[in-house]
């Protein structure tokens, strides 16, 4: 009998193709995997009995353009299984960038996806590269513990094309559609898989100006899109205009849904690329979702390739005293508790008086509209409706987790009983706006989504919203709950499951080497105890660049992780082994 380099004995193999699991061992000799099922041996083994074995998995929803020059980990991705993601989602990003140009580019990243601009200025290399494709050269330099590829992002591309012009949201002239055209096409042959943009009035610069591109006319986005098929074709990523509400606070979209649903199916046919574009259940528009998913599946059997893409979890808005609270812009807060460390700061809330003092004071306006601050007030409107999170996380929880309940059985107003969840203990406690995907109070419609044909699994925005939303365990709470937890209505089959984060979103990126166990496909692989998987509620680090502090949930249950053929985690723990590249487009 052949002996392989390593064999993964013993598991239930779900192999990433949406087939039945079955009990089996995996062979894998070099990067490769090249046998599946059986009885195998192999040099090195790794016990999988009562475990399961899948693709590693691929999240086509990041934003980690800055991170990715400064870390070679790339977590929160990293410690969910993710062995392969895609960056530079939502029209922005740092490439290309001229001279002087960053803080633009900065300010753009950092209004959008919360990252520190602080943190970009110091951990980015800038001066490294001009275009796109020299940023792809200085990532190709690197070595990360799982494999990154990237986008070319909208809003620098125009901002690099008009300048200020850009900035302003004039429309570009024939001139300016030329140059952006050529920019994506390089950027595409230099191995951008694809090209974002962004068309909600809600992505603002930190000033409070929405990101170039987002009033775009449909003549600009379509020389996106002919610059990226001229290229060599890869994928047209966009958060669309109505796509999570009506933005009334900002004066509202341009754009309507079905404009935008048309827009993308001309792109698409036109140039025959593939689109995928948020879609979420909003609160403004509950059951617009629906629309979107019937009118891809019309538009696909036409001749189209457009891929909704949904999330696996309720978007929840988190609110701690680590990162931001209704409470935090309160003027006896802000004077009096903001500068202490948190566990100290928690007792000082606690202490005779200050509750009522802090909720009693004036609150003083954010220096910055753009900011994440400015969002925290609006939060203050939602404090009945927020629910507690639990050490572990349950994404489908009851009307008793509400301030609002909550407060109505002691007897106390919502915002002081939110006052002293956050005040509680150390200071650790978490609380959740869950918004997006959960209008009806369940995830019903998520579940829908999820299995619909048409869709793809996304929005996890791993790398980005450092202090108010942490998404990037998606891949690890779509076993939890969907496979093993719900029980408040319809489980998904763990087979679906696995295949919507894999095979599935391999094909939609043209990822033909992995995604799936099969023989000749590369050895990206996790090893999962499924029945101790677990994921707890987020914790705060303070280790950015410049010491500032991003959310990470604490994930149990990854027996192994392999890239490529090597074990980058074990038992939850890094090896300190660095497979990653980048890969480019067209890579098999």
């Amino acid at each position: 009998m052949a002996q392989h380099d390593i064999v993964i004995k013993g598991g239930t193999i779900v192999d990433g193709t949406g087939a039945d699991a079955f009990v089996g061992d995996v062979g894998i000799d070099g990067t490769h995997i090249t046998a599946v099922g059986g009885k195998l041996t192999g040099r090195s083994e790794i016990d999988a009995d009562g475990a399961i074995v899948t693709p590693g998995w691929v999240d086509v929803h990041t934003h980690f353009d800055g991170q990715v020059t400064w870390d070679d980990q790339m977590d929160p991705s990293f410690s969910n299984g993710v062995t392969t993601l895609v960056m530079g989602n939502c029209g922005v990003g740092f490439a290309p960038c001229r001279p002087g140009e960053e803080q633009t580019l900065i300010e753009l990243m950092e209004g959008v996806e919360d990252i520190p601009g602080s943190a970009l200025s110091v951990g980015v290399p800038w001066g490294e590269w001009e275009t796109f494709g020299q940023y792809l050269d200085f990532l190709g330099g690197r070595e990360y513990a799982l494999d990154v590829a990237a986008q070319i992002a909208h809003g620098a591309v125009r901002f690099n094309v008009m300048g200020e012009r850009g900035i302003r949201d004039e429309d570009a002239t024939a001139e300016d559609l030329q140059a952006m055209r050529t920019l994506v096409e390089q950027a595409v042959r230099a191995g951008a898989v694809g090209c974002s943009t962004s068309r909600t009035v809600f992505h603002r610069s930190i000033d409070g100006t929405p990101v170039p591109g987002t009033f775009a006319a449909d003549v600009e986005l379509m020389a996106l899109a002919q610059g990226m098929a001229a290229g060599g074709g890869g994928v047209f990523e966009a958060i669309t205009s109505q796509s999570i509400g009506l933005m009334e606070r900002f004066g509202g979209d341009r754009f309507t849904q079905d404009h935008e649903l048309d827009l993308l199916r001309r792109l698409s046919v036109a140039t025959g690329q593939k689109v995928t574009f948020t879609t979420v259940q909003s609160r403004d528009f509950p059951e617009a979702w629906r629309e979107a998913l019937s009118y891809c599946a019309q538009a696909n059997a036409a001749g189209a390739q457009m891929f909704p893409q949904v999330a696996s979890r309720p978007v929840g808005l988190l609110s701690m005293l680590a990162g931001y609270h209704p409470f935090m812009r309160h003027r006896v807060y802000l004077e009096e508790l903001a500068h202490l460390p948190v566990p100290e700061r928690a007792a000082a809330m606690r202490g005779e008086g200050m509750r009522q003092r802090v909720l009693a004071s004036d609150i003083v306006p954010p220096e910055l509209p753009g900011s994440m601050e400015a969002l925290a007030l609006d939060l203050a409107a939602a404090v009945p409706i927020m629910y507690v999170v639990d050490d572990v996380v349950d994404y489908e929880p009851g009307p008793d987790k509400m301030i609002g309940s909550i407060a109505a059985s002691r007897g106390v107003t919502p915002d002081e009983a939110m006052y002293d969840h956050l005040a509680q203990g150390d200071g650790s406690n978490v609380v959740a706006l869950l918004g997006a995907g959960y209008v009806d109070g369940n995830l019903d419609a998520v579940r829908t989504m999820l299995t619909d044909p048409t869709t793809v699994v996304g929005l996890a925005d791993a790398g980005a919203h450092v202090k108010i939303i942490c998404d990037g365990s998606s891949p690890s709470t779509q076993l939890t709950h969907w496979g093993r937890d719900r029980s408040r209505g319809q489980r998904i089959a763990i087979e679906a499951l696995v295949h919507k984060q894999t095979g599935r979103n391999a094909d939609l990126y043209g990822f033909a080497d992995r995604g799936r166990l099969m023989p000749g496909l590369r050895a990206d692989i996790n090893v999962i105890d499924l029945d101790r998987l677990t994921v707890r509620r987020p914790r705060a680090h303070a280790d950015l660049p410049d010491g500032s502090v991003r959310l990470l949930q604490p994930v149990e249950g990854y027996l192994a992780t392999l890239v490529a053929g090597t074990r980058t985690r074990a038992d939850d723990r890094d090896t300190g082994e660095r497979p990653g590249r980048l890969v480019r487009g067209g890579a098999t």
